[in-house]
């Protein structure tokens, strides 16, 4: 299908390819009327202001009315992200996007009295009104949680100064995210026959997984000479970071900023260290990964920036859209007809955008809101990497639809915790299949590329967690953290983590100036343990079956924000406060690698 089609040209000829917006709204009018009538709850508010220890109904009622202006609000979001997302070029719809956007800032800063006045009301009293009001039994999970608060809240004039200080805060964040996406520039690579290439941010990736090793070498090295030009003014950025992560901790009455970070989703600190423990545990089998990639590769000397390019090259293994339907059809047949059920409605009824058009935003996601289906954005090239998102999204998409269709609008979304375990148990369950149905060419093929999620995202996920605890540590310590340090710090790491086989030069310790996540004040290590989580949970439900599958549906899809994270995971059969999903997915990883030994050495 060509990809210069105008988005209209798109719609007439292949409608059955592109999402079906009208099950939002029926036409942008009906968007417009519905912009209007979230807009006018603006100032409803100033009735609740002040009296929310008044009585239950009050209570109650201030609540509701925050939840249903919420819920409408998000149904016009959706429709407005959606609509600019499918044709980025066409003005009319970026001016919904950023209507609906100003809208929502509006309204949460409208209702943003709600939670500190909550916290003014004695929590026996409000135990009270649960008890007298069976309506407000709805918020009585939203109500302790906002309780469990109480230690850490201020009086509401240091919670105000707070609050107004986070913008000054935000600068060492700013100011990095504007020097490496604006600013800093790089030499071009130059391949082994003394061509140049443009690098950038978005091509640096695609160079290292070159075939040209020469290649590989020059824009690693480029790509480094930049950053390190400028090392300690990284570090004062990244210091500046861990200093307000430190600070906001500290004045909110917390140990540690991990313990504050972690409490935002109610997830104990033993998780996070179960999984550093227990990655480590596991790192031979990393070494013996890479001294696998040395051999492979014919390499005299194994550097980091041969550990992206492909081991299985010339093999070819195009997927079409409808072929690849077929595929994730099978591979989810384990998860039973009403699994499947949710999918075949989501094929049939248009939730699915898949070809690039003129404008499209590029990548892929799944959205939608508690009162619309669920919608996935694809940009389908033909590849298998292709199938793999398209199972993912779908995967998302369950999780949403389940959630949605089960609780109610204030319980409806799901933890950041959890949020990739549904998307990534899908692609768990493809690899199984596939595996057990290609040739071995091709399996070769899918089993370097699982070999490279393991090592990119439970492995290398863990030791950039590592790293972020280590430096808030320093900070927590009332020790300097210089660029030295932290140099110093990921190198040991990195030597640790890929063993003596890969030459750990002075280029890679600078990597962590490169990595934005350590600006999101410890989010990574929710990509190792949800990853973990998954392939835990995908193989109980290739192995119980139904008892699994029950689980997995009715105490994870199914329960939205209803209990804890980490409570959820555990009634559906993963408990991540054990090392045993660690353990579990590190086992997957040496199964994957000996059946890839085994065929690569055939």
């Amino acid at each position: 299908m060509s990809q210069q089609l105008t988005r209209e040209q798109q719609e007439q000829k292949y409608p059955e390819y592109t999402w079906d917006l009208t099950t939002i709204f029926e036409s942008d009018e009906a968007f417009e009327k519905a912009f209007k009538d979230v807009e006018s709850y603006l100032g409803a508010e100033e009735k609740y202001k002040g009296h929310l220890a008044d009585n239950a109904e009050t209570l109650y009622d201030a609540l509701a009315l925050e939840d249903k202006i919420e819920t409408e609000l998000e149904k016009v979001y959706v429709y407005a992200h959606l609509k600019q997302d499918q044709d980025t070029g066409n003005d009319k719809y970026t001016g919904y996007e950023a209507r609906a956007h100003q809208l929502a800032i509006k309204l949460s800063s409208s209702w943003s009295f709600l939670v500190p006045e909550i916290l003014q009301i004695d929590e026996d009293k409000i135990q009270s009104f649960i008890d007298e009001n069976k309506d407000l039994e709805r918020y009585a999970f939203d109500l302790k949680l906002i309780n469990e608060q109480r230690p850490h809240i201020l009086s509401a004039d240091k919670e105000k100064l707070l609050t107004e200080a986070q913008d000054a805060l935000s600068t060492p964040s700013n100011v990095y995210g504007m020097f490496s996406n604006a600013d800093l520039e790089f030499e071009d690579a130059v391949d082994k026959d003394g061509n140049k290439h443009p690098l950038t941010q978005g091509t640096f990736i695609k160079y290292l997984e070159s075939d040209d090793r020469e290649l590989r070498r020059s824009a690693f090295r480029n790509l480094y000479k930049a950053y390190g030009a400028y090392n300690n003014t990284l570090a004062a950025t990244l210091t500046g970071e861990v200093k307000k992560h430190v600070f906001n901790a500290r004045t909110h009455n917390y140990k540690t900023a991990r313990e504050q970070a972690l409490s935002n989703n109610h997830i104990p600190e033993e998780v996070y260290d179960n999984l550093v423990k227990t990655v480590h545990k596991y790192l031979p089998l990393l070494h013996r990964y890479t001294a696998l990639r040395k051999e492979v590769l014919g390499l005299d000397d194994m550097k980091m920036y041969d550990l992206y390019t492909p081991l299985v090259k010339d093999i070819k293994f195009e997927m079409p859209y409808d072929e690849a339907v077929d595929w994730m059809l099978k591979a989810l047949e384990p998860m039973g007809d009403e699994y499947l059920e949710v999918v075949k409605e989501g094929l049939n009824n248009r939730w699915v955008d898949v070809y690039e058009n003129k404008g499209k935003r590029s990548g892929g996601y799944s959205s939608g809101a508690h009162l619309t289906n669920p919608f996935i954005l694809l940009n389908w090239s033909d590849t298998v990497s292709d199938l793999f998102t398209l199972i993912h999204e779908f995967g998302h998409s369950a999780h949403s639809y389940f959630s949605r269709k089960n609780q109610p609008s204030n319980h409806s979304d799901y933890s950041i915790f959890v949020a990739e375990v549904a998307s990534t148990t899908n692609e768990a369950l493809l690899s199984d299949y596939m595996e057990k149905h290609l040739d071995d060419e091709r399996r070769l093929l899918l089993l370097n590329q699982e070999l490279e999620r393991f090592r990119a995202t439970l492995f290398r996920q863990t030791m950039f967690a590592e790293f972020e605890h280590k430096i808030h540590q320093i900070e927590e310590a009332g020790e300097p953290l210089t660029a030295n340090r932290m140099n110093e710090e990921y190198a040991k790491l990195n030597r640790e983590y890929f063993g003596d086989i890969v030459d750990t030069d002075e280029d890679i310790s600078k990597e962590w100036s490169r990595i934005p996540h350590f600006y999101m004040n410890y989010y990574v290590y929710q990509y190792a343990t949800g990853y973990s989580a998954a392939q835990s949970l995908s193989y109980q439900i290739l192995n119980e079956g139904e008892p699994a599958v029950k689980r997995y549906i009715n105490e994870f899809l199914k329960k939205g924000s209803s209990n804890y994270p980490i409570e959820i995971l555990k009634n559906a059969g993963v408990d991540m406060k054990s090392p045993e999903p660690i353990e579990q997915a590190c086992q997957t990883f040496e199964r994957k690698l000996d059946e890839f030994e085994k065929l690569i050495k055939a």
